[in-house]
């Protein structure tokens, strides 16, 4: 990795039969990461979640979850594209595991003691309490959806569940070159529907939700949606956005019937069924036929929000919290004006600090695959005078690949 010709082939968009940077998908994964901290900003300006005691023109923000049920889905997606065009092999286990340690846990624990740095010294996540020595060490293990800590930062829960995924990863290729895509897709279901439908009454069962047991449903989904880059072109000349949207639209049918407070309390269920309108929806990008989405989404704005989408996701709620709490809150009433106040102090903070945060701990790990790799760049990238670096071209975008 590195050339100037690899970086040139990465920062086009992939055609239908491609094997290049798929268009839509860094757009995609920057969407939802400016929806979850939109979400994070509706909940600390209108309390009584999940009730809607907001404006009802911003009662959609209330749903902050469903961007993590696209991350998922999209996780699934983007690890089993390599895969699924050379038979649904890994390629090894071990190159695995070390690809994705090496993807996610540098931002990640660089964002752990961002956080934990200003609950102990700004503002704590709001019902969680001041970080202890068992917070570093559950969330540094990435372990806290199995041991409880107060928390240093309220979207870390999912990091944990995405970690979890991928440890089952190779076992559903596995049961995928065996038995096919249907049959994991149903069985990964089946499995999880038994726990759904058993947890009200059986103890034991019930503490498996913590797990989030539902987004291995939904990473199934993305697995197999993948599969349609290997597909014929009979298959990926079939309407797949026209599937989406009617897979999606029973799901906002059943939203607007039983309201946020029944939705809420049905996530579980509720994710299972949005699922495969994510799935359909991916497939439409991935075979060119949401062609309208696809230019949307790949816009240079929201493909660059996209870039450092992972980042944001991991640093913007201690700083929306912090400004909320403490410039916010003594100046005007919870409600609209603290959302629209809050909204335009921490959103661009959010972004700007992302932005300088993922240039140090994110998009260095992309574009560079080992510490030897790492280490020879920043050496040479020092070796050059300020002249030389300042007309040195920017490198483009790592491959999309999963985490948000």
């Amino acid at each position: 990795m590195g050339s100037s010709h690899q970086d040139a082939q990465r920062s086009q968009p992939e055609t239908p039969t491609g094997r290049g940077r798929l268009a839509g998908l860094d757009g995609i994964r920057g969407v939802a990461a400016l929806f979850v901290m939109l979400h994070h900003c509706w909940l600390m300006a209108f309390p009584g979640f999940p009730a809607s005691t907001g404006p009802a023109w911003l009662g959609f923000l209330l749903y902050g979850h469903f961007a993590v049920v696209v991350f998922i889905v999209l996780s699934g997606f983007s690890l089993a594209v390599s895969p699924a065009r050379s038979g649904w092999q890994l390629g090894g286990l071990r190159r695995f595991a070390r690809r994705r340690a090496w993807r996610i846990l540098p931002p990640y624990w660089a964002a752990l003691v961002f956080s934990l740095v200003i609950a102990w010294t700004l503002a704590a996540q709001p019902g969680e309490g001041v970080p202890t020595a068992k917070s570093v060490l559950v969330y540094g293990l990435l372990v806290q959806d199995l041991f409880g800590a107060p928390s240093p930062n309220g979207a870390f829960w999912s990091i944990a569940v995405e970690a979890q995924l991928y440890l089952v990863f190779p076992l559903m290729l596995i049961m995928l070159r065996r038995a096919g895509a249907v049959v994991m897709l149903a069985a990964v279901t089946a499995v999880v529907a038994v726990i759904g439908l058993l947890a009200p009454s059986v103890h034991v069962v019930s503490m498996l939700l913590r797990l989030t047991p539902q987004f291995a449903v939904l990473f199934a989904i993305g697995v197999v949606a993948a599969g349609v880059l290997s597909a014929g072109d009979r298959v990926r000349r079939l309407p797949w956005q026209w599937f989406a949207l009617a897979a999606v639209l029973p799901v906002l049918a059943v939203i607007l019937v039983r309201g946020s407070e029944w939705t809420v309390g049905n996530f579980f269920w509720m994710d299972i069924a949005l699922g495969p309108a994510v799935g359909l929806t991916l497939a439409a990008i991935a075979t060119g036929r949401a062609k309208v989405l696809i230019r949307l989404l790949d816009l240079r704005p929201i493909r660059s929000l996209g870039s450092f989408s992972y980042t944001l996701y991991l640093i913007h709620a201690p700083i929306v919290v912090t400004v909320f709490l403490l410039v916010v809150a003594p100046r005007v009433s919870t409600g609209l004006p603290a959302f629209l106040l809050g909204t335009a102090l921490s959103v661009p903070l959010a972004l700007v600090v992302a932005w300088l945060f993922a240039a140090v701990f994110e998009l260095p790990f992309q574009r560079h695959r080992s510490w030897p790799e790492l280490r020879g760049a920043i050496r040479a990238r020092l070796s050059r005078s300020p002249v030389e670096r300042s007309s040195a071209p920017v490198p483009a975008e790592a491959p999309a690949e999963s985490s948000h």
